[in-house]
């Protein structure tokens, strides 16, 4: 483990730093009130962790505007994620509300079946989730009703209810990012243009040719994004995924090359950056139904 980074692999261990009984020993829910100061640092988490922070968001910037979620910051955290604040020595009073649960709670349950859907569990911290006051109402009572379950004694229901509640809250954060894409369109629609001038950018050049086909992830780390909320935002403007909408401009390169009579199936293919012209041929007409060399015959 890195120097200055505390790994966080169990329930009880993030309780004892905050000086909270565990009640239960795969999840817990904490209202930092009632915590003991901590150090600022990082720490790497084996835990799934959502955090309600209760700071003033009024002068945060997203492109070129601001957005005034002054009531709460929503921050989810996945298993093998470091989050947290570069050491400096200084202690802080946390504040708002904390869910973490270990990976074994949800395993085998309707929940764990389908975590995977809930992808902004990878997104980055400044992608966080910025609630209105009735929103922030809604997780708190989501909190609250885990709260209360964990406080009964464990017995046969207590798993299924209390996954059903983390469920209920994952839910609800699904549709509060929906609302703050909508919320953002303006700004989404920058990073969309930003993401057409790199993908101009990259097929025009020899990049595709060096270094083969632009990859989601990369386009996401060029805008500065994380792949999982870059995939859901361009989801959410064009309605195609964003490997869907890289593999249109791919297309729509191989058709002004393919204009070029001096230019083989194959030149195209290589200039495009796959590796072997079948499987640009195979893309090609999946997306435009014919084969590149039955697209050139009708341009003649």
């Amino acid at each position: 483990m890195e120097k200055n980074i505390l790994a966080i692999d169990t329930v009880d261990a993030y309780n004892k730093m905050l000086g909270i009984e565990t009640l239960h020993p795969l999840i817990s829910v904490i209202d930092m009130a009632k915590a003991k100061p901590i150090r600022h640092m990082r720490y790497a988490f084996g835990l799934y962790a959502i955090f309600l922070k209760e700071i003033k968001c009024g002068d945060l910037r997203y492109g070129r505007r601001y957005y005034d979620y002054q009531e709460g910051t929503l921050v989810c955290v996945a298993p093998g994620q470091v989050v947290g604040f570069e050491d400096n020595g200084e202690v802080i009073q946390p504040k708002g509300w904390a869910l973490v649960f270990h990976p074994d709670l949800i395993r085998g349950t309707a929940l764990g079946q389908h975590m995977n859907e809930y992808t902004f569990f990878s997104y980055e911290s400044d992608e966080a989730l910025h609630l209105s006051e009735r929103e922030r109402g809604i997780v708190i009572e989501c909190l609250d009703k885990i709260g209360h379950e964990l406080e009964n004694s464990i017995d046969r229901h207590s798993k299924r209810l209390i996954t059903i509640n983390i469920e209920m809250l994952l839910d609800y954060c699904l549709r509060f990012y929906e609302r703050q894409f909508i919320t953002r369109s303006e700004v989404n629609r920058d990073v969309l243009s930003r993401f057409e001038r790199l993908l101009d950018g990259y097929f025009s050049s020899d990049r595709a040719q060096r270094e083969g086909l632009p990859s989601v992830k990369y386009c996401a780390g060029e805008l500065c994004l994380s792949p999982n909320y870059f995939g859901d935002m361009v989801k959410k403007e064009t309605g195609k995924t964003a490997q869907e909408y890289i593999q249109l401009k791919v297309i729509a390169a191989a058709k002004e090359r393919l204009n070029d009579p001096e230019k083989t199936i194959g030149q195209v293919a290589y200039e495009l950056g796959f590796q072997y012209p079948q499987h640009f041929t195979r893309l090609f007409k999946k997306v435009v139904g014919s084969t590149p060399n039955e697209y050139r015959g009708r341009l003649n």
